[in-house]
């Protein structure tokens, strides 16, 4: 018994449409082309540009057999009954031909077209060329198609698809009608989606088929072979966990709990979802890509660009109520922390999503600790206030922060009794002539008891102190201490390296100068163990030794909560003249 087995159709085959009324999101290219055979003012030529699986061979065919429809006379939608569609349809039209122009891109290919397109159509009304991936002809075979394109014989058209019309010659593209098809949006490819499944019987939650639109990004064509797959894997019955699985996707909710993370400061909980997705074996970079889209489009919300968002009303609702607590600042850092990202992710390892996530949880409160203590004011006597008995002012005036590092010799303490570094002082007798000229009243003896006040600058301004120590220098400029480094030190180090290792140091604590050595503390297991990696200490360590002036090593060290408040008691008495003695010398 002869057995015949028939193949079953794609999905994005068996609801490929049939009219140009029933394109999904092309409403302007719809509008013109019906348009035009309504007037029967169709081009010669034709260019369809636009991302795959936008519909630009689709409505090429349906154009097609617009023009050839025995029913209408070509000046309108093709009727789909008419000997004429239905041989188009099932691709047997002698008069259609399709040329893949990325297995047919030669010189010789294009010399037998122009041949064979002077030959009169054998059934239709027009002879309709429909050449796909038009950018992937070879220059030669471009030139020899340019002629024919601009006067082609009156029963010729021609229709060029593509999907990077910037690599067509210029030449070509100035003889065509040119039609730019957009992304297709989330809600028109669930709608599209919702209308397959029901159609076909399959059962299919809408939170799965806006997990699907979210991973095509606007191809339609993508997100049927998509269901197709999940179809073929877990029958007519779907739930959002299998698609999650399938996809390698988190879903909406991990992508809106870290953008949350990020705008509360948690860098606990953000670390902690992260992992998660680790855990469930899920794509690092999809994770990537679907936090960049969130906070792009709570970008664009707050910045009151609400047209740009392509989003479900559920999704743009939530949106609306995350931006109307968060700052512009954070967010728009943080879409460039993520946006460089996708190249650096390999889909296993977790550091870069990390260290980019703590650098944008940690980027609001840099810019106070990087900037350097704000300068003293010479005190004032206010209306009605009491003088002073003592003012104290710094004295000794810092480097600037722009001058080059210089190496830091070592430091002691000066005796107490040393002589104090000379300050010019302002006299007693300004002082007093200052404090007759407010309108309170203050006695001759008042005025006497005031101490002479330091004078501030030629700039008006009086520059903090330098610190007493290297290690102190070291910890006031430690934010910075990875960023805006000289050419020399940063050598052979991409960019976004430099961010993960600036990242990481700030989450370290300088906690001693050993001679060579710097003890780097750590309160976290992870972090310590990312630093102790070969390529990220040699960095480090080049930067030290650029900072330093002299050969540097760095050693880093686990400290729990307890060492942390003893090691800043022990630094406090320090600063107060104590000395640390062993016990056992007592």
């Amino acid at each position: 018994r002869l057995c015949i087995i028939r193949a079953m159709e794609v999905l994005y085959r068996k609801w490929r449409p049939q009219t140009l009324t029933s394109l999904v999101g092309q409403d302007a290219v719809t509008r013109t082309l019906l348009n035009a055979l309504a007037a029967g003012s169709v081009s010669h030529a034709y260019l369809f540009c636009g991302p795959r699986g936008t519909g630009k061979t689709s409505t090429a065919r349906i154009l097609a057999k617009a023009l050839n429809c025995t029913t209408t006379g070509g000046k309108g939608e093709p009727c789909n009954t008419c000997e004429m569609c239905r041989s188009v349809a099932e691709g047997r039209a002698l008069d259609i031909i399709e040329i893949d122009a990325a297995s047919n891109r030669g010189i010789d290919d294009i010399r037998e077209l122009r041949e064979r397109v002077g030959y009169a159509p054998n059934m239709a009304r027009r002879k309709v060329y429909i050449i796909d991936e038009v950018h992937m002809l070879s220059k030669d075979a471009c030139n020899a198609l340019l002629k024919t394109l601009e006067e082609p014989p009156p029963h010729a058209v021609f229709i060029l698809a593509t999907t990077e019309a910037h690599k067509i010659l210029p030449t070509i593209i100035s003889r065509c009608q040119r039609f730019d098809f957009r992304r297709i949006s989330q809600a028109d490819v669930i709608n599209k989606l919702s209308e397959i499944a029901t159609g076909e019987n399959i059962k299919v939650g809408p939170e799965t088929l806006r997990l699907i639109a979210r991973a095509t990004t606007g191809s339609l064509r993508d997100a049927e072979n998509l269901l197709q797959q999940l179809i073929t894997f877990y029958g007519t019955d779907i739930t959002l966990a299998q698609a999650q699985s399938t996809l390698g996707m988190t879903g909406d909710a991990r992508a809106r709990d870290m953008v949350k993370h990020i705008l509360a400061r948690d860098i606990a909980a953000g670390i902690a979802t992260i992992h998660s997705v680790d855990r469930d074996g899920l794509d690092m970079r999809h994770l990537n890509r679907e936090l960049v889209e969130y906070l792009r489009a709570l970008l664009m919300i707050k910045v009151g660009s609400k047209d740009a968002v392509d989003l479900t009303k559920e999704d743009f609702e939530d949106l609306e109520k995350v931006a109307g607590s968060a700052q512009l600042a954070p967010i728009l850092y943080a879409v460039k922390a993520f946006g460089e990202l996708e190249s650096r992710l390999d889909g296993n390892s977790t550091l870069p999503m990390e260290l980019a996530f703590v650098d944008c949880v940690l980027q609001d409160i840099k810019p106070a600790e990087a900037a350097p203590p704000k300068p003293a004011r010479a005190p004032r006597v206010e209306k009605h206030a009491a003088v002073e008995p003592e003012v104290k002012a710094a004295a000794i005036i810092s480097p600037p922060a722009s001058a080059s590092p210089v190496p830091l010799a070592p430091v002691t303490t000066p005796p107490v009794a040393a002589e104090k570094p000379a300050a010019t002082v302002v006299p007693a007798a300004e002082v007093k002539h200052e404090i007759k000229a407010s309108s309170a009243p203050v006695t001759e003896a008042a005025a006497k008891s005031v101490t002479p006040v330091t004078s501030p600058s030629p700039t008006g301004v009086i520059p903090p102190a330098v610190p007493a120590s290297e290690i102190d220098r070291l910890r006031q400029t430690w934010p910075q201490i990875a960023r805006d480094l000289p050419a020399e030190v940063t050598a052979g180090v991409p960019a976004g390296t430099m961010r993960s290792v600036a990242s990481l140091l700030n989450m370290a604590r300088l906690k001693a100068i050993e001679g060579d050595t710097l003890v780097l503390a750590f309160g976290n297991e992870i972090f310590r163990t990312k630093i102790d990696q070969i390529e990220n200490k040699k960095i480090i360590e080049k930067v030290f030794t650029y900072r330093l002036g002299r050969p540097a090593r760095v050693q880093t060290v686990l400290e729990t909560e307890t060492a942390k408040k003893t090691d800043h008691m022990i630094d406090a008495v320090k600063k107060l003249g104590g000395v640390r003695v062993n016990p056992e010398d007592r």
